[in-house]
């Protein structure tokens, strides 16, 4: 059935596609977070576990909603680590866990990246008249910039 939601093809294929980028920086964060909250040591250990874990959690539940908003919009969302590995602009966790305050670095830098990828769509998607995506988009960077902020302040 053919999609009539007031926004163009090609417009809803161009948000699909930022919005995909989006979808890979958020699972590869939220990857990065919780592999931060198993591996975390230190005397910082129990404050930074629970941070890392409300922060893994959000996460998982963004993805949740960007998935479902560019189905919305009749595109596929991309899975996997081999797509996702295409798409995001974030490093991955090296294999021997950093110290936990480069784990706070690395996350900021990550929270950063987000927000970033949300803004470099953020023009397509409003001159599109994707009021819907314009808030998911607002959420993201809200919620992003604020992690950040978070993470830097415990770096001093």
């Amino acid at each position: 059935m053919a999609i009539d939601i007031g926004i163009k093809d090609k417009d809803r294929k161009a948000i699909a596609e930022g919005l995909g980028k989006l979808l890979a920086d958020s699972y590869t964060l939220y990857l990065k977070t919780h592999n931060f909250h198993w591996n975390v040591t230190g005397p910082m250990f129990n404050s930074l576990h629970t941070m890392f874990e409300t922060q893994y959690n959000e996460l998982w539940l963004a993805t949740d909603e960007i998935a479902e908003r560019i189905r919305a919009l009749g595109h596929f969302a991309p899975g996997g680590y081999g797509a996702f590995g295409k798409l995001t602009s974030i490093k991955e966790a090296p294999e021997q866990p950093p110290e936990a305050l480069e784990m706070v670095k690395q996350l900021a830098e990550g929270n950063e990246a987000v927000a970033r990828t949300a803004r470099k769509i953020f023009s397509t998607v409003e001159d599109a008249g994707d009021e819907v995506s314009v808030d998911l988009l607002v959420g993201r960077m809200q919620y992003h910039e604020k992690t950040a902020w978070m993470l830097r302040s415990i770096l001093g």
